[in-house]
């Protein structure tokens, strides 16, 4: 099962996987529920009837633990392969935009080419700082 590929937020991979990526700020998006999540908060997100993944990640920052981040992003992406899979942090921009721009890099996009395609295809503010800029072009999947 995978995601409308018309339907806000929701961005496609070379390889043909649908991944949404939204800002919890915001209420559910209208259509199905996610199946996983991979929540990117400096905090512990709230419950939620699907199954997720929280990666401390405190806004404008880098994930606090790269390796479960690299682990739990690594997950979304077989998951991809089958199932609703959703990103999301506090406003949807930075953080879920790295995180969808390393997806993309561990799909076969470039590193020095997934910022501009998560700009293209998920959302034009996608990855804020610099520095989570660099840690996408050094994301090594």
């Amino acid at each position: 099962m995978t995601w409308d590929p018309g339907a806000p937020g929701v961005l496609r991979l070379p390889s043909g996987r649908l991944v949404r990526g939204r800002g919890l700020a915001r209420p559910l998006p209208a259509g199905p529920e996610p199946a996983f999540a991979l929540y990117l908060l400096g905090k512990e997100p709230p419950a939620t009837p699907w199954e997720a993944v929280w990666v401390r990640w405190p806004d404008f920052r880098l994930p606090a633990d790269r390796t479960a981040f690299a682990a739990a992003l690594r997950d979304a992406w077989e998951r991809a392969a089958t199932e609703r899979v959703e990103f999301a942090c506090h406003g949807g921009h930075g953080r879920t935009g790295t995180a969808l721009a390393c997806l993309a890099v561990l799909d076969g996009v470039p590193a020095a080419e997934a910022v501009r395609y998560v700009r293209d295809g998920y959302a034009a503010k996608a990855v804020e700082t610099p520095w989570q800029r660099r840690f996408v072009a050094r994301f090594a999947p």
